[in-house]
């Protein structure tokens, strides 16, 4: 394993106290590194032109909401730039760009919505985070409700999709945004987000991203350049839940409409408490990595794909953060004029 230990610019704090951040970030500093995985050249995993799919390939699986439904959501080219999710069932309807400025809500999970409160999709995040973690950049996402799949495999059917419809590159040349300047984001709970230029303008996405839990989770970070094979295998992660939260969605739950009828099951979401799992995965020296890689990947890089068409590029450290400070922090960069094309 590389023994790297980064050191960080905080940078201009843009929200949150700066006196937590650097709290924050001293605990952050503590907690060593259980997995590296630095690329080479991390610049050349990926085409210098716009990518898109030479077809189509679709991908099925029980409803993540509507458990005994079931949902297929279609991979397709596009000419457009950018990502589109269009509503098959909702023809009157234009296609939503995924993209910062069509976040409805970011309170459980990220739901994109444009034009009718019905043209919206839950939980995108781990269908998008494929536009920076495998250097797609123009795709047409059909389905035929706001209730996307769920699979016991986490989103590695989604790239198996993708993989089967193959990767092709345009004439048009990629484009890239990066940050002005290294910058924080502060959170409520001594979380926190850094946001760094890449050095010597390097087209690159690295990710330093820590997680500390009161559970068997504990103390996890992990550091990496995105890569399609890094990727590829941190897809495979799902998302967690305690036991209690498990139980209350299997109940309590079921009455309202944020959580009801989800298709989460012991299969499907990595079940934990303060001292077991259930069937963990990722198992690197004596933790088991399944939530950082989750957290750091199918979240964090879902909510830089939002740059709408273009690739986000730089250094991304991640502290105890979560779906809304990553989404704010995006939205944040394009409020205050943060962001600059490479």
């Amino acid at each position: 394993m590389d023994k790297v230990v980064p050191e960080y610019t905080i940078g201009r704090v843009v929200f949150g106290s700066a006196a937590s951040i650097a709290a924050a970030y001293e605990r952050f500093r503590a907690q060593k590194i259980d997995d590296t995985r630095l690329a080479g050249d991390a610049e050349a995993a990926f085409p210098k032109c716009r990518t898109t799919l030479s077809g189509e390939a679709p991908v099925s699986g029980v409803g993540t909401f509507e458990g005994s439904h079931k949902q297929t959501i279609t991979f397709a080219p596009s000419e457009k730039p950018g990502w589109w999710i269009r509503r098959m069932d909702l023809p009157e309807q234009l296609d939503t760009a995924v993209d910062i400025s069509n976040l409805w809500t970011s309170a459980q999970n990220l739901v994109l919505r444009s034009g009718s409160e019905h043209n919206y999709l839950r939980m995108v995040e781990h269908i998008i985070a494929l536009k920076l973690g495998l250097g797609l950049d123009d795709v047409l996402l059909k389905v035929n409700s706001g209730d996307p799949p769920l699979f016991d495999q986490s989103s590695l059917p989604l790239v198996k999709a993708v993989e089967h419809a193959k990767i092709v590159e345009t004439n048009e040349p990629a484009t890239f945004v990066t940050v002005k300047e290294p910058l924080a984001f502060g959170g409520k709970r001594g979380d926190f987000l850094l946001f760094l230029p890449p050095e010597n303008g390097q087209k690159t996405l690295r990710i330093d991203c820590a997680i500390s839990w009161n559970t068997v989770i504990g103390d996890q970070r992990i550091l990496f350049d995105a890569t399609p094979e890094t990727f590829r295998y941190a897809s495979f992660a799902r998302t967690n839940a305690t036991y209690k939260q498990y139980l209350l969605a299997l109940t309590v739950g079921k009455l309202f409409a944020a959580t009801r009828n989800w298709g989460y099951n012991e299969r499907n979401i990595l079940i934990h408490g303060r001292k077991f799992y259930t069937e963990p995965r990722f198992k690197t020296g004596e933790k088991f990595l399944e939530p950082v890689w989750h957290r750091a990947t199918l979240d964090l890089m879902a909510a830089l794909a939002l740059t709408g068409k273009d690739r986000f590029v730089g250094t991304v450290v991640s502290f105890r953060a979560g779906h809304t400070l990553d989404c704010d922090a995006v939205r944040a960069l394009y409020r205050n004029n943060l962001l600059c094309s490479i």
